[in-house]
C-alpha cells in the first residue's frame, strides 16, 4: 500500500476535489464490498485498498503529507471514523441517510385461509356461498381499543409515542439515523394500563361468524380468491387481514373439463351407429338433441357451441364436445343372433358357426 498510487486506486486525478474523491470512493466501495462479491478474495483486498486510500486522501492534512512525501504517516487507522464497515454497507445498500418506514399504531391482522368445495355448475356460472368460520373479531366491549371502560391508552415513555426508537451513528459521510419498532409498546406508540376485561387488552376476540363468498363464473379447481379486509381483525383496532379462499371443484361424472370446454361420453347401440339415430345428451343445466349420422364410428365427436364453462375474464362460454361410444352387446337372444347371422350372410362376412347361440353359451358357462 505504501508504494501504491492512492489516486490511481481511487481512479481520480491528483487535483480532484473532495466531492469528486468522495463520489469515486462510494462507487468503488459499492462495487468491491465483500457482501456484493461473497467469496471473492481479490474484491475484498481491493475494497480494503480503496478504503485505506480514501482514509488518507479524505483527510486534508494526511493528503498534503502524501502529496509532499509520497507516503502517509500514521496510515492504517479505521477509515470509518467512529463507525464500521457495516455502517458504510448499510448506507450504500439501505438507502443513503434513510431508513425503512415502520408502520406506527395498530397493526393489521394476519391473513387466514379456508377451503371451499363447489360444484362444476358453481364454477361454470358462479355462485354465492355462506361459510362459517372462527376468526378474531373486533371486541364489541371496548370497540377494539383494548382499554377498560372510562380509560384510554397512554403514550409510551420509551419512544415518546412514536412507535419506534432511533439510533444515531457516525460515519465518514456524516451521521446515520436508523430506527426500529419500540420493543416496549410493540410499535404501537402507546400502552394500555387498564386493559378491557373481555379481550384482555387485545382489542379483539375469537368469534364464530358467517361470511358470504361470491364465487365468480369460470373459476377452476385449485383457484384462490383473495378477500381483502375479510380476515382476522388487527390488535387494538387494527384493520382486518386478508382471507384466502381455496376453491375445490367437485367432479361431475357426466363431464370432463378442459379449460372452459366440457367433454361428455354418449353411449349408443351399434345399430344406432350403423343406421343413425337422434339421441339426447346432457349439458350443465338442461339437455340437447344430437343427430347421429348413419355409419358413425366409435369415437366420433360432435361439437355443441356455447354449452361449456363461462369465460372468467371475458364474455361467452366454452363448448361441449360429445364423444360417441358404440356399445357392442355381450349377450344376445336366439332371435337377435339369427338376424345378425342373416345380415352377415347377406354381406358375405365370415363369422363363427352357431353353437347354440351366444346367449345359450353364456348360460352353459354359468
Amino acid at each position: 500500500m505504501a508504494n501504491s498510487d492512492l489516486y490511481a486506486i481511487l481512479e481520480v486525478s491528483r487535483d480532484c476535489t473532495q466531492e469528486e474523491l468522495k463520489k469515486s470512493y462510494r462507487r468503488l466501495a459499492r462495487q468491491y464490498h465483500p457482501d456484493t462479491s461473497p467469496g471473492d478474495a481479490s474484491a475484498e483486498a481491493h475494497f480494503k485498498e480503496v478504503s485505506q486510500a480514501y482514509e488518507i486522501l479524505s483527510d486534508p492534512e494526511r493528503r498534503a503529507n502524501y502529496d509532499r512525501f509520497g507516503s502517509d504517516v500514521g496510515a492504517g487507522g479505521n477509515p470509518f471514523g467512529g463507525g464500521s464497515v457495516q455502517d458504510i454497507f448499510d448506507m450504500f445498500f439501505g438507502g443513503l441517510g434513510g431508513h425503512a418506514q415502520q408502520r406506527r399504531g395498530p397493526q393489521p391482522g394476519p391473513d387466514a385461509e379456508i377451503s371451499l368445495n363447489i360444484t362444476l355448475d358453481d364454477a361454470a356460472f358462479g355462485a354465492t356461498h355462506e361459510v362459517t368460520l372462527t376468526l378474531a373479531q373486533r371486541c364489541t366491549t371496548c370497540d377494539g381499543s383494548g382499554c377498560a371502560a372510562g380509560t384510554s391508552p397512554v403514550p409510551c415513555v420509551e419512544c415518546a409515542g412514536l412507535g419506534e426508537v432511533r439510533r444515531v451513528r457516525n460515519s465518514i459521510l456524516g451521521q446515520m439515523v436508523t430506527s426500529m419498532p419500540c420493543s416496549r409498546c410493540n410499535g404501537m406508540g402507546s400502552r394500555i394500563e387498564s386493559p378491557c376485561p373481555d379481550c384482555r387488552g387485545e382489542g379483539r376476540r375469537n368469534e364464530t361468524t358467517t361470511l358470504t363468498v361470491q364465487v365468480p363464473a369460470g373459476v377452476e379447481d385449485g383457484s384462490t380468491m383473495r378477500l381483502s379486509d375479510r380476515g382476522p381483525a388487527g390488535p387494538r383496532g387494527g384493520p382486518n387481514g386478508r382471507l384466502f379462499v381455496h376453491l375445490r371443484v367437485q367432479t361431475d361424472p357426466r363431464f370432463e373439463r378442459h379449460g372452459d370446454d366440457l367433454h361428455h361420453e354418449a353411449h349408443i347401440a351399434f345399430t344406432q351407429a350403423v343406421l343413425g339415430a337422434t339421441i339426447e345428451v346432457p349439458t350443465l343445466r338442461e339437455s340437447v338433441v344430437v343427430d347421429v349420422t348413419a355409419g358413425s364410428a366409435n369415437g366420433t365427436v360432435h361439437r355443441i357451441r356455447h354449452q361449456g364453462v363461462e369465460h372468467l375474464h371475458g364474455r361467452g362460454r366454452g363448448d361441449l364436445y360429445v364423444h360417441l361410444v358404440v356399445d357392442v352387446p355381450t349377450e344376445l337372444d336366439d332371435a337377435s343372433e339369427e338376424l345378425l347371422r342373416q345380415l352377415a350372410e347377406h354381406r358375405k362376412e365370415p363369422v363363427l358357426e352357431a353353437t347354440g347361440g351366444l346367449f345359450h353359451r353364456r348360460k352353459a358357462k354359468k
